[in-house]
């Protein structure tokens, strides 16, 4: 179900994403509401990523580590 949101923004800023969107064959709705999904996207990711945040720091690493790595792992 779709609801109406009423948003204040730039007038310059509401022109040139009203031209954007037209250029891109698509609405403004649409592409607020994608920004919207992306945003809680990364949001929803963040804990996962940030305590994996540092988890290398000040390690000398390299490729060839990697590839050690997964072939103690896997072979």
């Amino acid at each position: 179900m779709n609801t109406k949101i009423t948003l204040y923004s730039e007038k310059e800023l509401i022109e040139r994403i009203k031209k954007y969107a037209k250029s891109k064959n698509t609405s403004v709705s649409k592409i607020v509401n994608e920004f919207f999904k992306s945003l809680l996207e990364k949001e929803e990711s963040a804990p996962v990523t940030n305590s994996l945040a540092g988890i290398l720091k000040g390690k000398n690493l390299n490729k060839d580590d990697f590839c050690k790595h997964i072939e103690d792992k896997y072979l």
